[in-house]
């Protein structure tokens, strides 16, 4: 199958580049402004299929919203047309084509233009009316606030909100290209119906305030300071904290821990969150012995990753202790339950290094962390 993407430089024709040609069976051409016309002009003529992506929604004349959209569509289906060509045709236009504005009624022409060039010829024409679509890739400052508020929070610049209480609808770049992929091997579902006609949404969207997007992005980078992730339950939270990291530099990629030490070694904390818990990893001298405190609610998981270890457990109202032995070559893991104090000893000769896993952040303020001895 042979695929023509038209603004295949875009934001979203990079990811339909990237997601087609990882499939391996379908020819890809891609046109954007800056390639010669003859590329267009051969993809035309051989394309079973047309994801219609190129427009202009930032324009510097009122006027190119005209040529750059309807008129540009406009003349995609004569070209078709005259050469007696129907390939499907997927049309990426907006919700905005519901609205009287300059953007919105080009949007709009250009839908027009598919309708007829499918009434007139049997072409199968889909058309999408997107939402606000985020995403990495997407160029920051320009016409979408997600990549803007990600850009600017990421590098310590001001971002601008005229009314916080104004609401967005969003969906993720991911969603938008499955549903178009879904269009091209023939997974149908019904069009979205209204007064303008027949045309498609995303299925899955999301709805936050304008306030509450910064609020949360301004989280992100928080958390990341403090060794804290979000609840990623949420697909909406998921996708923007992802997104969010796709604007760091480079040279913030990497990021130091505060380390704890003391007299039996080291101790990091990796990552916490209230949903998930908390991650730690230690590196104790040979000889020493960590522990000795039990829990009532909390949980842990031990995985020595380096050395060699006794894990001793005993419950709080018996004499008799529980050993297992674990070593760094085994990746054994030990529970320890609440209600059993517990400790870990490096019987090795080098460090022991540890990850640890607890079930809840450790909170200075009710640390459910009772010291007693575990004895042999």
């Amino acid at each position: 199958m042979h695929v023509l993407i038209t603004g295949s430089a875009g934001f979203i024709g990079k990811h339909l580049t990237e997601a087609l040609l990882r499939r391996g069976d379908i020819q890809v051409t891609g046109f954007d402004v800056q390639d010669r016309p003859q590329i267009l002009e051969q993809a035309l003529a051989e394309a079973d299929c047309i994801f219609h992506l190129a427009g202009v929604n930032r324009p510097h004349a009122i006027a190119e919203f005209q040529t750059g959209n309807a008129d540009f569509t406009a003349n995609l289906c004569r070209r078709l047309a005259e050469a007696g060509r129907k390939p499907l045709v997927v049309f990426a236009s907006s919700v905005q084509a519901a609205l009287d504005n300059p953007y919105g009624t080009s949007k709009k022409a250009a839908e027009e233009a598919l309708q007829a060039f499918a009434l007139d010829t049997g072409a199968r024409v889909v058309v999408f009316r997107l939402q606000n679509v985020f995403g990495k890739w997407c160029r920051p400052n320009y016409n979408s606030v997600v990549a803007t508020f990600c850009h600017n929070i990421a590098h310590n610049l001001p971002i601008t909100i005229s009314d916080p209480t104004t609401e967005l609808e969003l969906v993720y770049i991911g969603d938008v290209i499955a549903a178009f992929l879904e269009v091209l091997d023939g997974n149908r579902p019904p069009p979205t119906r209204n007064a303008a006609g027949g045309f498609r949404t995303i299925p899955r969207s999301s709805r936050v305030t304008l306030g509450d997007l910064a609020t949360q992005i301004r989280a992100f980078k928080e958390g990341r300071e403090a060794s804290s992730l979000p609840g990623l339950d949420q697909p909406l939270t998921k996708f923007l904290y992802t997104t969010y990291l796709s604007y760091l530099d480079s040279d913030d990629f990497a990021y130091g821990l505060e380390v704890k030490a003391d007299h039996r070694g080291v101790l990091a904390e990796f990552l916490k969150s209230p949903q998930f818990g908390q991650v730690f990893v230690s590196r104790t001298w040979p000889g020493l012995t960590r522990g000795n405190h039990y829990h009532h609610t909390k949980t842990e998981k031990f995985l020595v990753l380096e050395g060699e270890a006794v894990i001793r457990l005993r419950q709080i109202f018996t004499s008799e202790s529980i050993e297992h032995r674990v070593s760094g070559r085994d990746y054994r893991v030990v529970d320890i339950p609440p209600g059993y104090t517990h400790s870990i000893e490096n019987v090795g000769r080098g460090e022991l290094v540890v990850l640890f896993w607890a079930s809840e952040p450790f909170d200075p303020a009710h640390p459910d962390t009772f010291p007693l001895e575990v004895g042999r």
